[in-house]
């Protein structure tokens, strides 16, 4: 007996303020990724609570002497490895330069705090009112309670058990199921906008002269100056982590598809399609 026919057909998948303020927050980040590298350069290690103490960094990207050879060093906790040419140390063979991050990974290239600063807070107010638009206008529009929120069924350790072995095994919902997130997407969605994005905004803020002077409260938040700027810095590479995954996700997915439904808004899915 053969199969029944299938038809693909194109569902709606977007509204214009997703797929405006997405685009918005692409561009943002990648600006905030790399203007914030070049801050971080300028003092390429963390610490916890109010105070930097230089000898006894958390977390270090540093240039080294050892055994005889300079070398560029990550330090996190008790781990140190070597990352000569990436982390600590990099540049041209011949005229490499101790820095935190490569030339290529910040904005601007060369060493320029004054710039990477300016570059950094605009696109910082520009990614924190484009984050507002789009709360709100998915609250008004339905998109959190219609699309965001997991359903009952999809919390069942089962079903959660289930999609994680099937993403593992890159397998996605086809046909009518492709039409709403799975839990994985929608779970993992929320915690980036409720809680990941938050604390990068806040932290952020809590860092800022002007607010620590108006609000000496805000950094105590966080346990202290130093641990703010490393929050921040661990919550901004999570959500690096999560775009990252994303795109991954897109393109094993489906390219043409995912991309075609975050431009205009359809989404094809084939309906009478077999599991």
């Amino acid at each position: 007996m053969s199969d029944p026919p299938s038809a693909e057909v194109l569902v709606h998948r977007h509204a214009l303020v997703t797929r405006a303020t997405h685009w918005i927050n692409l561009l943002a980040m990648l600006v905030l990724l790399a203007s914030g590298l070049q801050i971080f350069n300028a003092h390429p290690a963390l610490y916890w609570g109010d105070a930097s103490v230089f000898a006894e960094p958390w977390a270090a990207l540093q240039a080294k002497a050892l055994g005889g050879e300079r070398v560029g060093v990550t330090k996190i906790g008790d781990i140190t490895l070597r990352t000569t040419g990436l982390f600590g140390l990099s540049g041209e063979p011949g005229a490499q330069e101790a820095r935190g991050f490569p030339a290529w990974a910040t904005l601007p290239g060369y060493r320029d705090l004054a710039s990477g600063r300016r570059w950094h807070f605009f696109f910082a107010w520009l990614f924190a009112l484009n984050g507002l638009v789009y709360l709100v206008g998915n609250l008004v529009n339905g998109h959190f309670k219609r699309d965001l929120l997991p359903e009952r069924d999809q919390l069942k350790p089962r079903h959660l058990l289930h999609e994680i072995v099937e993403h593992a095994r890159l397998r996605f919902p086809k046909g009518e199921e492709a039409r709403r997130y799975n839990a994985l997407q929608k779970l993992t969605y929320l915690a980036v906008i409720f809680v990941l994005l938050p604390a990068m905004v806040a932290t952020g803020l809590s860092m800022a002269p002007g607010l620590n002077a108006a609000f000496p409260w805000l950094p105590e938040l966080f346990g202290g100056r130093q641990s703010a700027r490393t929050l921040h810095f661990i919550s901004a590479g999570l959500i690096v982590a999560f775009v990252v995954v994303h795109v991954l996700m897109v393109l094993v997915s489906g390219p043409i598809n995912g991309l075609r439904s975050m431009i205009t808004g359809r989404f094809a899915i084939r309906v009478g399609a077999q599991p």
